[in-house]
């Protein structure tokens, strides 16, 4: 991407945060309340003491081995420490995982539009009213919207949607927190369990073990931010080591992520016990105070606008970068078109394939999300799938090929010790989403 001019430890962290901490904060009461006090609330600090170990052995490859030449991407560092092989089944888990975000950005934001729209209905008309939303015009405005913010040409000249939406994210994540909070405090917070929710009428032994299945992988997901973790990386000005700030900057997001999530879960947890919904937010429902849901709902939505370009700026720079090597004296490829008013230069400029390949991009991503009205379970499928090559399998791979550890020292063991647990609980929430996946579509049929 070559685009290391400006990045610092805040810009990244800020990239970083918006990355990572995205609505699905607001399922983690549900995941606690499957796996009870102990099992969650250490589920999230291992995972976060996990996130933060491996993301900083990924740090570590970003420069070439003997060379020190800098890698754009993740694929350019896993074929520069592991060869090509390794190369292509990164590329695959990376751009699903990046793509199916993508789409599930915009289901999730049209559903908190949705709510929106909903909680003012009730307010208006009375709670018996019948408030029937249809999600398509949402979905269809958003993807009108981020073709707009998809011609911003990189990812770091997306800093300052970063920094907005790492604002929204603390914002709805605070309000979960704080009416979670007051519901403790009013006394009126639900019984909540050591082992979580209990096996008994209505919940099997079998659906209870999918569930914490399912409840691993989310609070595991959760953490995950390595596929865009080069490209961030490659933000950072070379006027400082880059490794040294990426640390710091791993340090404070994953610090600050763990905090928002102790708090949504485990205030979650205890405000709505063994009940705990999937999203927090419809626990205190679209009533009152209505306006301060209203208010979540709007974070969660801003948030999610940003998100999306972080997470499609890595897939539109590959893309174009591939076209550019393939047509190197193409105008359509190549050629820049400055931007003025009058003789004001704008420092902004349309490239036309970049126009069009964005656009159609942001139309099939809209498409999708039209078309398949479950996706959110299917993501969490494809979530759960790429987690453990791109979180841990090769950030550790490529580390100990770097570091020549050699085979059977206590190092070597620890580092696929992690390796192993990680996989193990991959395939874990990967049956657990397939299950959810196969009662999505038996609702729908």
């Amino acid at each position: 991407m070559e685009v290391h001019d400006f990045g610092t430890m805040w810009t990244a962290s800020a990239h970083i945060i918006t990355a990572v901490i995205g609505s699905g904060v607001l399922s983690l009461a549900w995941a606690v309340a499957q796996l009870g006090w102990v099992a969650g609330v250490a589920s999230l600090l291992t995972y976060g003491c996990i996130t933060f170990y491996t993301s900083n052995l990924l740090a570590e490859c970003y420069r070439s081995p003997g060379t020190g030449k800098r890698n754009y991407t993740y694929m350019e560092a896993v074929k520069d420490n592991l060869g090509g092989k390794m190369n292509f089944a990164c590329g695959m888990a990376q751009y699903a995982n990046l793509n199916g975000l993508v789409v599930g950005y915009t289901v999730t934001a049209a559903i908190s539009m949705v709510a929106i729209e909903k909680s003012n209905c009730f307010h208006r008309r009375g709670h018996e009213a019948s408030c029937e939303v249809s999600h398509k015009p949402y979905m269809i405005g958003l993807g009108l919207f981020e073709i707009v913010l998809s011609q911003i040409p990189n990812i770091e000249q997306v800093w300052w949607l970063s920094i907005m939406a790492s604002i929204m994210s603390f914002g709805y994540s605070s309000i979960g927190a704080g009416l979670a909070f007051a519901i403790m405090l009013s006394g009126h917070g639900k019984r909540t369990t050591v082992t979580g929710v209990e096996v008994g009428p209505g919940l099997t032994a079998a659906r209870k073990m999918w569930r914490m299945f399912t409840a691993l992988g989310d609070i595991a997901i959760a953490y995950s931010y390595s596929p865009v973790l080069i490209e961030v990386q490659d933000t950072l000005s070379s006027s400082k080591p880059e490794i040294k700030v990426m640390k710091k900057a791993n340090m404070i997001s994953v610090a600050a992520t763990t905090v928002f999530y102790m708090m949504c879960g485990c205030l979650g947890y205890a405000a709505f016990g063994n009940s705990a919904p999937g999203n927090m937010l419809i626990g205190f429902g679209f009533y009152e105070p209505f306006w301060l849901i209203d208010l979540a709902n709007i974070f969660i939505v801003l948030h999610l606008v940003g998100a999306y370009q972080v997470m499609a700026q890595p897939v539109f720079c590959e893309v174009e970068s591939l076209c550019r090597r393939k047509w190197p004296k193409s105008e359509f490829v190549n050629r820049e078109y400055p931007i003025k008013i009058g003789r004001r230069n704008l420092n902004f400029s349309i490239n036309l394939f970049r126009l069009v390949w964005r656009t159609m991009y942001v139309v099939v991503a809209t498409g999708l999300a039209l078309a398949l009205p479950f996706f959110n379970d299917l993501l969490a499928l494809i979530g759960a799938v790429s987690f453990w090559p791109l979180t841990v399998y090769f950030p550790i791979t490529m580390y100990i090929s770097r570091k020549k550890i050699n085979r059977a020292t206590i190092r070597w063991f620890m580092l696929q010790f992690v390796n192993l647990l990680s996989l193990l609980i991959a395939l874990a929430a990967a049956c657990g989403s397939i299950e959810g996946l196969g009662e999505a579509l038996r609702i729908i049929k």
